[in-house]
């Protein structure tokens, strides 16, 4: 598996998924899938008629019930894997305000000091967050 960072634009069609490190009181908040025991950096996959930027901020919300935050293109981001390439853009939020979790696909969310162990992607977020934390700093 290789993990690119693109700071150029990447082409819209292109653009599979979109990841959000989301931070509320100065610590990153993941989220826990219903159907696994393992945590992730928010975000999913970007509907035919959403720009990334609105997918963002829709999974944001859907994941983590996010209600007031700011957000941040990071840099856009591809994931091979068998000689096949996967397109996504990072973002950052801040968020302010949390809701509840919108009933969909998230059972838990948890505030963390640093990633945990046991990620659903452990190949590929880690890499993600330190490229925001690099880009933050």
């Amino acid at each position: 598996m290789k993990i690119n960072f693109y700071d150029a634009a990447i082409e819209r069609e292109k653009i599979i998924y979109v990841v959000i490190a989301a931070f509320y009181n100065h610590q990153i908040l993941l989220v826990q899938h219903k159907n696994r025991s393992t945590w992730e950096i928010p975000g999913g996959h970007r509907e035919k008629h959403e720009t990334a930027f609105e997918a963002a901020k829709r999974e944001l919300y859907e994941e983590t019930g996010a209600i007031t935050f700011v957000i941040k293109r990071i840099c856009g981001y591809s994931v091979t894997r068998d000689k096949k390439e996967s397109f996504g853009i990072l973002y950052r939020a801040d968020i302010q305000t949390l809701g509840d979790i919108p009933d969909f696909e998230i059972g838990e969310t948890r505030l963390f000091d640093a990633l945990p162990e046991n990620l659903t992607y452990p190949n590929i977020q880690p890499f993600l967050l330190k490229r925001v934390l690099d880009y933050s700093a």
